[in-house]
């Protein structure tokens, strides 16, 4: 089966909560104090609590509607750019160039070195799910190796029958991009195993969470993502790999 497709924490919506609470204790305090009252008539304090509280009552009725009107948005189908790569089990990242072709439905990671590490190998892959294989090239020897992909093909978007969650800014005043959570929770099951933070504009993907069995277990950030193919033949392997072995390479000697 595909791999399954975390919610914001609770704390920004306490934080959001609390934002509109304290509002109405300060308007309530500037007509505090003394109670105001325009000549003949009862006084106005209480005339305004109440328009106080229907004004909260129109802002989460508008919230919801913004809520239940949010669809998920459409991802670019080609484009390059950086990722990293986390495995909590292991605690392992990989930081990787990636080529991302939607509609031929092919991936090229170019694993990056960062740092000299001894007995540490770095590979380049080329994912053809068309095609159900895969070639892992070593980058220094360029040995291949051929590998038959198993899993079907899964996209960098958001499917259709995503359950929105959130949207908030990243970033500090000035610097700050508005982005949208999504999710595969269903009301039946009440938790997620996919997570997938995007772009409100231009729909870029920023990061993808997937958990099993109640754990994190991957997660991808995304960064520097510009659209297109700057040159098509990174998915075409190497001549090596005509002659490839059919068995994974280790990334240690």
């Amino acid at each position: 089966p595909p791999p399954p497709r975390h919610s914001l924490p609770a704390l920004l919506r306490a934080v959001r909560g609390g934002r509109v609470r304290s509002g109405a204790r300060s308007m309530a305090r500037v007509a505090g104090g003394r109670q105001l009252q325009l000549g003949p008539g009862p006084p106005l304090r209480p005339l305004l609590l109440l328009m106080l509280l229907l004004l909260g009552v129109l802002l989460l009725r508008g919230g919801a509607a913004a809520v239940a009107r949010a669809e998920p948005c459409q991802a670019p189908r080609q484009w390059e750019g950086r990722t990293v790569f986390y495995e909590h089990g292991s605690g392992r990242n990989t930081r990787a160039a990636v080529s991302y072709d939607g509609p031929n439905q092919r991936l090229r990671i170019l694993e990056e070195r960062k740092a000299l590490i001894p007995c540490k190998k770095f590979f380049e892959y080329i994912l053809l799910y068309k095609d159900a294989v895969m070639f892992q090239i070593e980058q220094v020897t360029k040995l291949c190796s051929k590998i038959a992909l198993t899993e079907p093909w899964d996209p960098y978007d958001i499917p259709a029958n995503s359950t929105y969650e959130d949207q908030y800014y990243i970033g500090g005043p000035g610097d700050e991009i508005m982005v949208q959570e999504w999710s595969d929770r269903k009301p039946a099951r009440k938790l997620e195993s996919w997570v997938g933070v995007y772009t409100v504009k231009d729909c870029y993907p920023v990061q993808e969470t997937y958990t099993k069995n109640y754990s994190v277990t991957t997660s991808t950030r995304f960064f520097d993502i510009h659209l297109g193919i700057a040159d098509p033949s990174v998915f075409t392997p190497p001549s090596t790999c005509q002659t490839a072995q059919l068995t994974r390479m280790k990334d240690e000697c």
